[in-house]
């Protein structure tokens, strides 16, 4: 597939974000109040981005990926993101969750809870799992390639903690992915995710868990499939360290230490209040 034919389906991948958002702002699921959030400063936010690229993204990646991928990319996708909205509904405010991290979701089972966010690991667990048999070569293989679908998408959902960094990230990781026999399964979710990125940089709206696990288990589909046994290992090492460092010392500190990263993260965002 040329060029435009990806910037064509970066294209479909867009108009359909923005469709799905225009219907759900006009009558929101529940009320507009069920998606409305604080963010990390105390302004509202609606999380209605989160379906609406979820869906686009999903739709346009089985679209374009070949036929041996795309039931994986589908489901993968679209199961990600639909858990990714429950846990979003489910938890209330982030800043009120008792259970964050892993930390947080191992310490509620020891409880003998089940938080919304223990069943969302699950699933995007699972959903890895089955997206990584169409990307691996033999049982380990396949294993690794599920690791990195479910890795990635957590690691997309840690990043949306400021506006627009999870669709900056998924934007720079994503657009080498274009080349190569499987860039067509890339190409939609990113038109979705650019659709939303000025919204989302006005602090309009956020992509939620719905969206970036939806966007990061795509990406994570497409990077698995871009390499063989050994890329694979390498990756789900990356994804296990930077997810590990995490619950220790958290991205925004790091991005807010280090020059580059902070000016890369604040472009296009609206000035914090002094």
């Amino acid at each position: 597939m040329t060029a435009v034919g990806r910037l064509g389906l970066a294209a479909v991948g867009a108009t359909v974000a923005e469709a799905v958002l225009a219907v759900l702002r006009g009558a929101p699921p529940g009320g507009a109040a069920l998606w409305s959030r604080l963010n990390y400063r105390g302004a509202p936010v609606s999380l209605l981005a989160g379906p609406a690229v979820g869906t686009a993204a999903t739709l346009t990646a089985g679209a374009g990926a070949v036929p041996s991928v795309s039931v994986a990319a589908l489901v993968a996708g679209a199961g990600s993101g639909i858990v990714g909205v429950y846990d979003d509904l489910a938890g209330g405010q982030p800043r009120d969750r008792p259970d964050k991290g892993f930390a947080g979701h191992l310490r509620a089972l020891r409880e003998g809870r089940i938080s919304s966010g223990v069943v969302k690991l699950g699933v995007v667990g699972l959903l890895g799992l089955f997206a990584g048999r169409s990307a691996g070569q033999g049982p380990v293989d396949r294993l690794v390639a599920g690791g990195v679908v479910a890795g990635t998408a957590n690691l997309v959902n840690l990043l949306d903690l400021r506006p627009g960094r999870a669709i900056k990230v998924v934007l720079l990781l994503g657009a080498p992915l274009l080349l190569g026999r499987h860039g067509l399964l890339i190409a939609g979710p990113l038109g979705a995710a650019a659709a939303v990125l000025r919204r989302d940089l006005g602090e309009q709206v956020m992509l939620g868990d719905g969206g970036a696990n939806a966007l990061g288990a795509l990406l994570g589909l497409r990077a698995a499939l871009a390499g063989g046994p050994g890329w694979r290992r390498a990756l789900l090492a990356v994804l296990v360290g930077l997810t590990a460092a995490n619950e220790r010392v958290s991205f925004t500190r790091v991005i807010e230490a280090t020059p580059v990263l902070r000016d890369l993260d604040a472009l296009g965002r609206r000035p914090a209040p002094r």
